[in-house]
Parts: structure tokens; C-alpha cells; sequence
């Protein structure tokens, strides 16, 4: 219960304090997005992609800056210039992929950087993520990769024992390098071992992560 208690303490007032820090690069990166490709700033509503898994195994709409062209979830499957897309997302092990056609060119930037996941800052303040935690996964993506990866079954019931995070434990230990099973077992162990202290660790971990974009695509 304190542990509880003092997590969401922190997110609520280190979400509004990022958000504050943030808020030029935030600006900034809106405007680039409007100019440089027709859509909306952040991930549009209708996609499918932005449904997640949170705490408990109920869905959310995650808020992301846009980094792809608009309706990039339904070109992968309907549109044969991206069907490469769709083949290494199912078949890499990790759900990500390499080179990803439908990214816009400050998208990429973005991306790297972790830069287009600032407004999910929103979601920790609605209660839906925390600043740490589990990677916040696409009910698709677990459903998939717990067939792929026999045994995997208990990790994904841990890890959704808690709330998903901006930042978390495989954020900083690979990233996209990480296949779903090592992943999924860091975000259990993660869920297991509820400490604040682990969370200070992991976020000071985190600046480096998104200064180098290692493991990221």
C-alpha cells in the first residue's frame, strides 16, 4: 500500500514537472510534425495501434506524437508497398521493425530519441501508465508472442499485475535489441520487485537511453 501510495505521488507530480520541462521541445516538435507531414500532431485516435494493454488486462488509448503517415496500422496490411512491414513485425521475435517504411523523415528522429513518447506523460496523469514500468504492450503483440514463445504464459499474468510505463527495466537494457521473451521477463521481474528505489535507478538510466537512441527503431 505505501509503495502504492508513494508511486502515484511521484507520477503525478514528476509527469506535471516533466510535462513543464518539456513543453518547448514539445512545441517544437508539433509544429515540425504539421509542417513536414499532412495529419494530425499525435497518433490519430482511430488507430488500432495505440490500443494497449494496461493493469489488469484493460485497454487504453496511448498518446503518442506521430512519427508515421496517417493510417500507417491499416497500410501494413492492406497496401502491398508496405507488406514488408507486416512480414518482419510478425516474424522478427521482437514485434519491431528495422526499417520501416511508413516512418516520416522527423519521425525517425523522434523515435530514436523516444521524443514521440513524451505525451505519454497525459496517460500517467489519467492514472492509465506510470512514468516507470512494463512496456505497454498491444493485446495483438502478447496474444502473438506467447504462441511463438512457449512458456511465456506467466510472465505476461506478472507483468500485467502493474500499471505499463513511459520508462521501465528492458527500456534500459536494449530496447528494440530484446526479443519478447527476455523482454516480457524483465517487465515480470520488474512487476515482482515493486521498488522505488529500482524505479530512481531505472530513471536515471534513462537520459542516456534517449540521448543515444540505442536499441531503438
Amino acid at each position: 500500500m505505501f509503495y502504492d501510495i508513494v508511486k502515484r505521488l511521484i507520477d503525478i507530480f514528476g509527469s506535471l514537472f516533466l510535462l513543464v520541462l518539456f513543453s518547448p521541445v514539445m512545441l517544437v516538435v508539433a509544429i515540425i510534425i504539421k509542417v513536414t507531414s499532412p495529419g494530425p500532431i499525435l497518433v490519430e485516435t482511430s488507430n488500432s495501434h495505440m490500443l494497449r494493454v494496461g493493469k489488469g488486462g484493460k485497454e487504453f488509448r496511448l498518446f503518442k506524437f506521430r512519427s508515421m503517415m496517417v493510417g500507417a496500422d491499416k497500410l501494413e496490411k492492406s497496401d502491398p508497398r508496405y507488406r514488408h512491414v507486416y512480414v518482419e513485425k510478425h516474424t522478427s521475435g521482437t514485434y519491431k521493425v528495422r526499417n520501416d517504411t511508413r516512418v516520416t523523415p522527423i519521425g525517425k528522429f523522434i523515435r530514436k530519441h523516444s521524443i514521440d513518447e513524451i505525451p505519454q506523460l497525459i496517460n500517467v496523469l489519467r492514472g492509465e501508465m506510470s512514468i516507470v514500468g512494463p512496456r505497454p504492450y498491444l493485446r495483438e503483440e502478447l496474444e502473438e508472442q506467447q504462441r511463438k514463445f512457449p512458456g511465456t504464459e506467466k510472465y505476461v499474468k506478472e507483468a500485467l499485475k502493474v500499471k505499463p510505463g513511459i520508462t521501465g527495466y528492458w527500456q534500459v537494457s536494449g530496447r528494440s535489441d530484446v526479443a519478447f521473451d527476455k523482454r516480457i521477463q524483465m517487465d515480470a521481474y520488474y512487476a515482482r520487485k515493486r521498488s522505488i528505489i529500482f524505479d530512481i535507478l531505472i530513471l536515471l538510466k534513462t537520459p542516456w537511453v534517449m540521448i543515444s537512441g540505442k536499441g531503438a527503431v
